[in-house]
């Protein structure tokens, strides 16, 4: 059997320190509410293998005094596209940003990964964070 090179810390922080760009906000009129976002065709790259990862990116979110610009939001998760990032890491990096842009009530990003070797990826991240 065929040893796998182990994984590094290369590997687990890859793309965490990607630049993307900005969302861009809008001021938002109305309190207690809900937003929710799916993104169905995002993609991104595997960091150790460098095969394509696929899925779907759903953002629940509250909105304060703003809320995410669509184009914007939809433009930041293109930016995935090319970059080798596990996919926990990805759901994590979503949920951070948006939650510096838009300083949210509250968030959840669900990242719902299709199987690749027969098996699937749901990770679900919170904002705020648990202390």
């Amino acid at each position: 059997m065929n040893k796998v090179a182990a994984y590094t810390h290369q590997h687990a922080s890859a793309g965490l320190e990607q630049k993307f760009p900005e969302i861009e906000t809008w001021p938002n009129q109305f309190a207690g509410y809900e937003i929710v976002i799916d993104d169905p065709e995002f993609t991104s790259v595997c960091p150790k293998t460098g095969l394509p990862d696929f899925g779907t990116i759903t953002l629940r979110y509250c909105p304060d005094r703003l809320c995410l610009e669509l184009k914007s939001y939809k433009e930041y998760l293109q930016c995935y596209r090319n970059v080798g990032i596990f996919q926990e890491n990805v759901v994590n990096r979503v949920l951070e940003d948006v939650a510096q842009w838009a300083k949210p009530v509250w968030a959840e990003v669900k990242g719902e990964f299709r199987p690749r070797g027969g098996i699937s990826t749901v990770v679900v991240a919170k904002w705020p964070r648990p202390r």
